[in-house]
């Protein structure tokens, strides 16, 4: 069953340079302002119970196009039919009054979203004891801090049973806590088979959460299908981008020891990188027989269950080579008393072919979905090699003359 049908749908904004441009330009009949077009003629359907990726550069048109699913924004050109009741994570609390209290701004957001008194009045319980703030609900959110007012805002929206979330870059609202809290809530829904559009510049994440991915690109579908197809291509498409972005990038696990650890999370202490016994950031690898070992050290909330470490190793055109993960490979992390551990994954006689090569690591939930922290670029790897061997790993094999 169709839910979401959008047809030849169009948007346009004007830009004025200064404020009296707009009177101008009704005085004089005459043009005063720059046009972005947002959204070319757009069609799009999406079925009941599908999860759907939307990704794409700033600018491509994802948070307009979810604006106008979600119904606060309406197209110049075309129409929208959505069917059932719609819960956008669009901008956490963009409909809160600042000089209202927690509570009156629940009771307003829930009749914004179709609700009646009596079934905000059997939500609300819910809804605080998920934002977790019972004693800042008679105040007013203007005297919140950021992390409370997303709290509230994520429980208002998830709270209502929605048939259609809509969500864009907040899996990782408030502190670590909240934000494992907010992701679990967001599988709940997928489980229940609801309706989910998910936005984000994460590619792993849109991998792992979505059965359908939309590319975006200067206002149109660029392409649409399976999430590894369209993130592969995505991926690839901004590879001659990746040189500068990773020669830039910094290792979080620098400050990781100097940094306060929050309940509810994991994260990354230490890690290092070793080729043939010698540990440094810059390693020569030498195809087919030099010996890699990534060791990665991390602390997490006892109360957790235990996370998984996830290795990436990464090409110059920013492609993703392979992976090794402890969940996929059914390593068990044993942590001591107060949740640290460390583990090493080691690729005995290498087998990448000549290249550049980095290597990123991922401190994941038990699921290997949920990204509590990640290390980029912790090592740069110059590989060489004997022989005119193509491509960029060297696969096992058997000649024999038939």
């Amino acid at each position: 069953m169709q839910v979401i049908r959008l047809e030849n749908v169009n948007k346009t904004y004007s830009y004025y340079a200064h404020g009296v441009d707009r009177l101008l330009e009704i005085l004089t009949k005459r043009r005063h302002h720059e046009e972005f077009v947002a959204l070319h003629p757009l069609n799009l359907t999406i079925e009941h119970g599908q999860v759907i990726g939307v990704i794409g550069n700033n600018g491509a048109g994802k948070s307009t196009l979810l604006k106008i699913i979600a119904g606060t924004l309406s197209p110049d050109k075309g129409t929208s039919h959505v069917l059932g009741r719609v819960s956008a994570l669009l901008e956490l609390g963009g409909g809160f009054h600042p000089d209202m209290t927690g509570r009156e701004n629940v009771y307003l957001n829930g009749t914004m979203m179709g609700l009646t008194i009596p079934e905000i009045d059997k939500l609300y319980h819910a809804i605080v004891e998920f934002a977790g703030i019972q004693e800042f609900m008679d105040h007013p959110v203007k005297t919140y801090s950021s992390g409370m007012f997303v709290r509230l805002a994520f429980a208002v929206a998830t709270c209502t049973e929605p048939d259609i979330l809509i969500v864009d870059e907040a899996l990782s609202v408030g502190d670590g806590g909240f934000a494992r809290k907010s992701f679990n809530r967001i599988m709940q829904f997928k489980q229940a088979g609801k309706t989910i559009l998910f936005c984000s510049h994460s590619m792993y994440q849109i991998e792992a959460i979505c059965d359908r991915v939309i590319w975006l690109e200067q206002g149109q579908i660029k392409m649409d299908g399976v999430p590894s197809s369209v993130v592969s291509a995505y991926t690839e498409s901004l590879s001659q981008n990746v040189n500068a972005q990773l020669n830039t990038a910094t290792t979080p696990v620098e400050n990781a020891t100097t940094s306060t650890f929050v309940e509810g999370t994991a994260k990354i202490k230490e890690v290092s990188v070793m080729a043939d016994g010698v540990t440094e950031k810059k390693l020569d690898i030498f195809s087919l027989h030099s010996e890699l070992c990534v060791t990665v050290k991390f602390t997490s909330d006892i109360s957790l269950a235990s996370p998984t470490v996830g290795v990436l190793v990464i090409n110059a055109d920013g492609r993703f080579i392979t992976s090794a993960g402890t969940q996929h490979d059914g390593l068990q992390i044993q942590r001591d008393a107060k949740g640290n551990a460390t583990v090493r994954v080691t690729f005995p006689k290498l087998a990448l072919l000549k290249g550049e090569y980095w290597i990123d690591v991922f401190l994941l939930c038990e699921n290997a979905i949920h990204v509590y922290d990640h290390a980029s670029a912790v090592a740069t790897l110059n590989v060489r090699q004997q022989g005119l061997e193509q491509g960029v790993v060297s696969l096992p094999r058997q000649w024999a003359q038939i």
